[in-house]
C-alpha cells in the first residue's frame, strides 16, 4: 500500500514469453516500482503459462494478449519491455511509443544497422514527447563496472592509454547443432562476438568512450555446419587517442572468463566476470614521480591492490557470490530507469549509446570481411550496410594472391 509521499508503481507489459521475457517480469514483481499488468506473446499459450507463473509469486494476473495493441486498449500501461527476436523491435517499439509508452528493449538493440537507425530516430521523436526508451545494458550498472568507468571517466586513472575485452568461451558443436537458427547470420546475427562477447565489447567501449575505428579479423577453427565466427580479435581506436584490443572466441575449453582492462598512466583495474579483479589508483603524485625514475617491470614496488576498498566483498573476485546476479543487475538498470522516468530525464543507457556498442560490432565484421579498417562513424551512417559479412575472408584473400 502506498503513502501519499510514495508515487504508485508503473505499470509494465512485457512483450515476449520466452525466458528473458519471464526473467523480466519475474525482476518487475520483486521490484518495489514496477507491476506487472501485461504479458504480450503471439502464441497465446505462452503467454498464459507466463501468467500462471506470476500469479503463482502472490500478485495480481497479468492479462495476456497476442499483441501490444491489445494489451494497450484492454489494460492502462505506463511501460512496455520488448523481449522479442531482435528482428521485431522496430515495429514493436513504434507501436508502444506512438501509444505515448515508454519503452525498454533487451539486448542487442537490433542485429541490423538499418533497423537500429530505425529505432534511433523513433526514440529521439519521443523523446521531444517526454518518453523514455532504454536498451537492457545491465552489466553496466554492476558495481564494479560502475566503480572502473567512473574512475575513468573522472580521471582517477590519469589518461586512459588502452584497454582489453576478452571473451574465452566454449560451445561444442551440439549447441550449434541444438537448433536451425544458431550460427546464421540471419537469425544469430553473428557469433562469438554478437552473441557471446556483445557486453563485454559494450563495457570496453561505455569505459573507454566513442570508438573511431576499428581493424578486425574472424575466424571459424572449431566448429562446423555454421555460417558465423567462433574466433575474433579486433583493435580499435578511440575518440580520447586510447587503444583498445577486442578478443572473444567460444572455442576456449573448458571454458574461461568474460574480463576487462582498462589501464591509464595514474591507474588501472581489471573486471574479471562482473567481479572486480583488480584496481589501483596512485596515492599522491610523489609515487608518480618515484615511479617515473624505476625501471622494474612494476614500476611501483609495493603497489596495493585497492579492489577491496572500492565495491563491497560480494563484488570483488574470490569473495561471497552475490544473491541472484542476473536478476539483481536488470533490477539495477530498471530502478535507473524509473528514476528517469520520474526525473523527466534520458536513461543512463540510450538508444544512441547501443547504437554505437552495435555499430563497434557491426564494424568488426565489416573490417574482417574487407580486410580494412573501418571508421565507426561510417557504420553508424550506413556506409556499410550492402556488405554481407564472410568469416576469415580477409585472410582467404591474402592467401590467395
Amino acid at each position: 500500500m502506498t503513502t501519499p509521499h510514495e508515487p504508485s508503481p508503473l505499470r509494465l507489459a512485457v512483450v515476449g514469453a520466452g525466458v528473458i521475457g519471464r526473467h523480466h517480469a519475474t525482476v518487475a514483481v520483486h521490484h518495489p516500482d514496477l507491476e506487472v499488468v501485461a504479458l504480450v506473446d503471439a502464441i497465446p499459450a505462452a503467454a498464459t503459462s507466463a501468467a500462471d507463473e506470476i500469479e503463482a509469486m502472490g500478485v495480481a494476473r497479468p492479462v495476456t494478449t497476442e499483441t501490444i495493441e491489445q494489451a494497450i486498449a484492454e489494460t492502462d500501461i505506463d511501460v512496455v519491455a520488448i523481449c522479442s527476436p531482435s528482428g521485431m523491435h522496430v515495429q514493436l517499439a513504434e507501436a508502444a511509443l506512438a501509444a505515448g509508452k515508454h519503452v525498454v528493449i533487451e539486448k542487442p538493440l537490433d542485429t541490423t544497422m538499418p533497423r537500429a537507425r530505425e529505432i534511433a530516430r523513433l526514440a529521439r521523436e519521443a523523446r521531444e514527447r517526454g518518453l523514455v526508451t532504454s536498451v537492457i545494458s545491465q552489466h553496466r550498472f554492476d558495481p564494479a563496472s560502475a566503480a572502473v568507468a567512473a574512475a575513468a571517466h573522472d580521471g582517477a586513472f590519469g589518461t586512459v592509454t588502452s584497454g582489453v575485452a576478452s571473451v574465452a568461451w566454449y560451445r561444442s558443436q551440439g549447441y550449434y547443432d541444438s537448433g536451425d537458427w544458431r550460427g546464421t547470420w540471419a537469425l544469430d546475427g553473428g557469433g562469438a562476438v554478437m552473441n557471446q562477447g556483445v557486453h563485454t565489447v559494450d563495457l570496453l567501449v561505455w569505459v573507454l568512450g566513442r570508438p573511431v575505428e576499428i581493424s578486425a579479423q574472424t575466424g571459424l577453427l572449431a566448429h562446423d555446419r555454421i555460417e558465423v565466427e567462433d574466433t575474433a580479435v579486433a583493435t580499435v581506436r578511440f575518440e580520447n587517442g586510447a587503444l583498445g584490443v577486442i578478443h572473444c572466441t567460444t572455442a576456449a575449453y573448458p571454458g574461461l572468463s568474460a574480463r576487462y582492462a582498462v589501464y591509464g598512466t595514474h591507474g588501472s583495474a581489471i573486471v574479471d566476470d562482473d567481479r572486480l579483479a583488480y584496481f589501483h589508483v596512485a596515492p599522491d603524485a610523489a609515487t608518480l614521480e618515484s615511479a617515473s625514475t624505476t625501471a622494474n617491470a612494476t614500476a611501483v614496488a609495493g603497489a596495493v591492490d585497492q579492489k577491496d576498498e572500492v565495491v563491497p566483498a560480494e563484488h570483488v573476485v574470490g569473495g561471497p557470490a552475490e544473491p541472484d546476479h542476473f536478476a539483481a543487475g536488470h533490477a539495477r538498470q530498471y530502478t535507473d530507469i524509473v528514476s528517469a522516468i520520474r526525473d523527466g530525464r534520458d536513461a543512463a543507457v540510450t538508444v544512441d549509446a547501443a547504437l554505437v556498442s552495435l555499430a563497434t560490432v557491426r564494424g568488426l565484421y565489416v573490417s574482417a570481411t574487407l580486410g580494412k579498417p573501418v571508421r565507426i562513424d561510417d557504420v553508424i551512417e550506413g556506409g556499410y550496410d550492402d556488405v554481407v559479412p564472410v568469416v576469415g575472408a580477409a585472410a582467404t584473400e591474402g592467401a590467395s594472391r
